[in-house]
């Protein structure tokens, strides 16, 4: 049995949860989240918990089942606290700025790079402007955006210089060894 999948989700104060045979709705005080799982798991509501199981034990009915439950959860998380991501900039003239909702990156080009957020998640930045924050109630949405915005310009391992996730580790290389 699978030890995630067989957890109950406790829905927590504010949020509501509505199972229409394999869609499934959520709706807390951060936002609604709306999702449709395989048919062959049974989600069900039982006393104030969601409960998933699996109708046989086959491989791919295993794997479903702690999908499944991960991802009722995190919608369940998402519309009550949400989810944040946070990048560094580092690098001599980096910064970032917002303009509106949209967020321009300076980070070397020729030009400002303009990212626009998609419908759900906000832009966060420090005084600095080097610590950006991407939150949203949707944990897949905030997680893309943060690598796009990383891929703009990822760090480069000889001067660190770049967009970094927080706490990320950057792996360096020494440079050229010069003349002897």
């Amino acid at each position: 049995m699978s030890r995630i999948g067989r957890m109950p989700i406790t829905i927590p104060d504010g949020v509501s949860v509505n199972i229409q045979k394999n869609m499934v709705r959520v709706k807390g005080p951060r936002g609604e989240l709306l999702r449709t799982f395989d048919p062959d798991m049974q989600i069900n509501l039982e006393d104030n918990r969601v409960v998933v199981r699996r109708p046989t034990d086959h491989r791919r009915h295993r794997a479903l089942h702690g999908l499944t439950r991960a991802l009722l959860n995190n919608m369940v998380l998402g519309v009550s606290q949400g989810f944040e991501r946070g990048l560094q900039i580092e690098g001599v003239g980096y910064r970032a700025e917002l303009q509106g909702n949209n967020l321009v990156l300076n980070v070397g080009y020729s030009h400002p790079v303009l990212i626009e957020p998609p419908a759900g998640i906000s832009f966060g930045l420090d005084k600095s402007g080097r610590t950006v924050t991407v939150s949203g109630v949707d944990k897949q949405l905030v997680g893309e955006m943060a690598a796009r915005i990383r891929r703009v310009r990822p760090p480069e391992p000889y001067k660190g210089k770049g967009i970094q996730y927080q706490g990320e580790r950057i792996r360096r290389k020494a440079g050229k060894a010069g003349k002897v």
